[in-house]
């Protein structure tokens, strides 16, 4: 299954993070949540550590561009097979270095994504 980064987790109900965290473990995909404070979304714990992993399919960010510049050299290190841009966190900048790496950026929404089976 497709290993999937969710930056910018949120025990947030009401937040999109939480809600695409939610689903995608529903969906049977294995998440690892990262956010600013340390929670829980239903069994995944979120983390304000940066894990070293091997294997990253996805990362989905839930960050705007000015809060994604600290976490670009831990991005690029997961060595992505594609980073997802959701709406409100599209950024030329990053979608270059992912992409000159040899990763996909793609700006779309993860809830999308997920319920017409396009994950």
């Amino acid at each position: 299954m497709k290993k999937t980064v969710v930056l910018g987790a949120s025990e947030n109900p009401s937040r999109y993070s939480f809600l695409a965290t939610t689903k995608l473990v529903a969906h049977g995909y294995p998440v690892v949540a990262i956010g600013n404070k340390e929670g829980q979304i239903g069994n995944t714990n979120i983390t304000k550590e940066h894990p070293a992993m091997d294997d990253v399919d996805t990362v989905t960010l839930y960050l705007n561009p000015t809060n994604q510049k600290p976490y670009y050299d831990y991005i690029l290190s997961l060595k992505p097979k594609r980073v997802i841009f959701n709406p409100g966190t599209e950024n030329e900048e990053l979608e270059d270095m992912i992409t000159a790496q040899g990763g996909k950026a793609m700006e779309a929404c993860t809830l999308v994504l997920l319920s017409t089976g396009q994950y």
